[in-house]
């Protein structure tokens, strides 16, 4: 009889051990919240995404796809698995899975039946109300440290879009985009966004 791979046992009530956490660890949990690792520390998502969170979101996902139709990158939407590991790819030696709102991908060899492992190209974060500390300061450093090359944080309350660009290994950051502007990325040649249209009708 041949040796079948165990399948770890599903954990109803995790976070309860001493240490960091890894991508293994998360594989075993049975909740129905949504949760990040960040450096092996969790981090529960907040409530569903608001209503304008969720327009902004399809309007600037569907502008990629379009853009990226016939094209080697790829964009997905949130839930997806950003699996970003530093030294091993096991799932035991994996510390940070983050689920970006809007990642593209152009190293189609990242993409597994699991999501990502790897940085994506380009990230985008649509900030919601309870999850502004994690978006700005803790997956900001994860995000720089791991190679993205661009990530974009939206503000839809204030209409304001940064780019983060990565140079030199670090983030620099653009001026601050606000409605009417029109924006493009420098890691996703030719493609580009009228702010207007992203929040137009939000009402």
């Amino acid at each position: 009889m041949k040796n079948e791979e165990k399948i770890p046992d599903k954990v109803e009530e995790p976070f309860t051990k001493y240490g960091r956490y890894s991508y293994a660890d998360y594989l075993t949990w049975e909740i129905d919240e949504m949760v990040e690792l960040i450096k092996g520390r969790v981090f529960k998502m907040t409530t569903a995404p608001k209503r304008r969170h969720q327009e902004i979101s399809v309007k600037i996902t569907n502008r990629f796809f379009n853009f990226l139709e016939g094209k080697n990158c790829k964009v997905y939407q949130a839930p997806f698995d950003v699996r970003l590991p530093v030294h091993s790819k096991k799932n035991e030696d994996i510390f940070t899975v983050v689920q970006p709102d809007i990642c593209v991908i152009c190293d189609r060899s990242k993409l597994d039946e699991a999501g990502c492992i790897g940085a994506p190209d380009l990230i985008i974060e649509i900030l919601s109300p309870g999850n502004n500390q994690k978006e700005l300061k803790y997956k900001y450093k994860v995000y720089e440290e791991s190679g993205v090359k661009e990530y974009w944080i939206i503000h839809p309350e204030e209409q304001t879009l940064l780019i983060y660009s990565l140079t030199a290994g670090n983030f620099v950051p653009s001026k601050l985009f606000t409605n009417g502007d029109v924006v493009g990325s420098r890691c996703i040649e030719g493609f580009s966004m009228d702010l207007e249209d992203v929040f137009r009708d939000l009402d």
